[in-house]
């Protein structure tokens, strides 16, 4: 019995299909071999001109940016094949971008739409590439001869796009996985790093730095809202030349960043060369500033400023970008204010030194006062004693009545320095010692820490409230404090404590409250313990002014209370006031 005649053909055509079968499975293995879209697209057309026997071939993608066709992968072109830039609508390429239909031209010469990209092509195949149902780019290949394409390479041509849609689909979502990873874990570096930063100029280089780094940026900038809220000063920036750095201010109410404080949302745009809104356009251009995101700085949910990003490319921000520089807006804004916040303590620490230093010059000018008025005294009983009386017309009349109007006059500043020194008494209150050590915590950690001086504060939770003046006992606290850090120049520790004691038998309740002040630092010698406590004119100090523990010892006696230093060379130093509760 013969065979039918179609069998053959069937038969041919059964073969051609697993043939095609085969050769997709292993392209589908090849491609999906790796998750990285540039060598993803090069495996694709690699493949896709391998299995059509084309001659050439190109993966074109959309830039959303632009509007050009972007050739990503090609092979067999000319190397200056990748400058050539196509809309949308242009060439065969575009035209399958456009309708998103797949384009079979048998002789390029007799159609308009072709655009030679090399000399000897004389066929094209193009379909399109969708992700997510949308036309992202188009797989295009070519030959050298005529009618070089039949349906079954369409066919095989549309499958592999579908392969490749899909791997580029995958390719790009790892990527954006990677540059999220990536991102954040750059963001917890910048938290880090401008966080360390207590100087504020230091904070905001830092921050327009790594903002640059973070967003892979050609420039950025911060600009700070002024103290009248209306103007935008440029603060810092990173990359910018010299006519950036000097062009003038902003304001608020009328310009493109301005929008962003006032709106307290981020806005981007396409390409600064062009944009009407922007108002540096000739310097952008100078620059080489194309594409920009700027977000605003918030507080406590105020905008004090505008960080921005430019790049030097057209660039889309992804909402993950506008997000990531957005998180590192709100840490920048934290760090800005933390720094302002411990420039206002360094100017808070400074003024306490000064008070300080006033409040020892008046008691060295007591103490003067003091060691003059009795040899004073001693000078008038003696020349009061004397009784030099001279005629009238003797020159040493008008000399003897001038000395005593002086020691009168001596007298009088003796008692005014006196009856000032007086009025300095300490003003009692209700007084939290624990609470007045943890604000000195604020005043003096960074000079600790700079030294490498570790403070523990061992703190008695119920300890009861004393009678005292709260500035005048800080500023004891803040003396005792120095002083230890004065004692180790090459780090140690300082602790603090805090006691409720009974001193008297009987009482069920404290009466006094220990503080205690013991450093790890150098130790006193047996003269510099005796003369510790001593007059502020005895000082044995090599550096500073000695007035310290004078000052100290003061404050505790105008409390009632009492002090007790124990000391040796090399073993540090332990200071001990007791201050009765009423």
């Amino acid at each position: 019995m013969s065979e039918p005649a179609s069998l053959p053909n069937e038969l041919a055509s059964l073969r051609a299909k697993c043939d095609r079968l085969e050769r997709l499975a292993q392209v589908s293995g090849v491609i999906h071999s790796t998750l990285d879209p540039q060598e993803a697209l090069t495996l694709i057309l690699r493949e896709t001109v391998r299995l059509t026997g084309a001659s050439s071939g190109s993966v074109v993608l959309i830039n959303p940016t632009t509007g050009f066709l972007d050739i990503q992968a090609s092979h067999g072109l000319p190397p200056n094949a990748e400058k050539l830039k196509l809309r949308v609508g242009e060439g065969v390429t575009g035209w399958v971008a456009s309708t998103g239909r797949p384009a079979r031209v048998g002789d390029v010469t007799r159609d308009a739409r072709y655009i030679m990209l090399r000399p000897n092509v004389r066929s094209e195949l193009a379909v399109p590439l969708r992700v997510d149902d949308q036309v992202r780019g188009v797989l295009n290949v070519d030959a050298d001869r005529v009618e070089a394409f039949s349906e079954e390479d369409q066919a095989l041509l549309e499958e592999l796009a579908r392969q490749a849609a899909g791997v580029i689909r995958n390719t790009w979502l790892f990527e954006q996985l990677r540059l999220k990873a990536r991102l954040f874990e750059a963001l917890v570096h910048v938290g880090q790093s401008i966080n360390s930063a207590l100087n504020l100029d230091d904070a905001l280089a830092a921050i327009t730095r790594e903002a640059c780094l973070l967003m892979n940026g050609r420039m950025s900038s911060l600009l700070l809202l002024d103290a009248t809220q209306e103007w935008l000063d440029l603060r810092a920036s990173h990359g910018a030349g010299e006519a950036y750095r000097t062009k003038p201010r902003l304001s608020v109410s009328d310009s493109l960043l301005g929008s962003v404080v006032r709106r307290r949302k981020p806005v981007q745009v396409a390409n600064v060369q062009t944009s009407s809104g922007y108002q540096s356009v000739a310097l952008a251009r100078r620059e080489g500033l194309v594409s920009l995101l700027s977000v605003p700085l918030l507080f406590r949910g105020q905008a004090i400023g505008v960080l921005s990003v430019y790049t030097d490319t057209p660039h889309t921000f992804s909402n993950e970008e506008i997000r990531i520089l957005s998180a590192l807006a709100e840490l920048s804004a934290v760090a800005i204010e933390k720094a302002r916040l411990y420039e206002r303590v360094v100017d808070l620490e400074e003024q306490l030194r000064q008070g300080e230093k006033l409040g020892a010059l008046g008691l060295l000018a007591a103490e003067v006062a003091h060691e003059i008025r009795n040899p004073l005294a001693v000078m008038k009983l003696l020349w009061h004693s004397l009784d030099l009386r001279f005629p009238e017309r003797d020159p040493r009349a008008a000399d003897a009545r001038l000395m005593g109007e002086k020691m009168d006059h001596l007298n009088r500043i003796v008692e005014r320095i006196l009856d000032f020194a007086r009025g300095a008494e300490p003003r009692f209150a209700p007084v939290s010692i624990n609470s007045l050590i943890a604000d000195l915590d604020l005043l003096t950690r960074h000079k600790l820490r700079a030294q490498g001086i570790e403070l523990v504060r061992d703190l008695d939770d119920r300890l009861p409230t004393l009678l005292g003046d709260a500035t005048q006992l800080e500023q004891a606290f803040l003396n005792l404090t120095l002083n230890a850090a004065e004692a180790m120049p090459a780090g140690g520790r300082l602790t603090i404590s805090t006691r409720g004691v009974r001193l008297r038998r009987g009482d069920t309740e404290p009466t006094h409250v220990r503080v205690t002040f013991c450093d790890t630092g150098s130790g006193m010698t047996a003269e510099q313990r005796d003369r510790a406590f001593t007059s502020l004119l005895g000082t044995t100090k090599a550096t500073g002014v000695g007035l310290g523990l004078v000052i100290v010892r003061r404050i505790v006696e105008t409390h009632r209370g009492t002090i007790r230093l124990s000391s040796r060379p090399g073993a540090g130093t332990r200071i001990t006031l007791v201050l009765p509760l009423a």
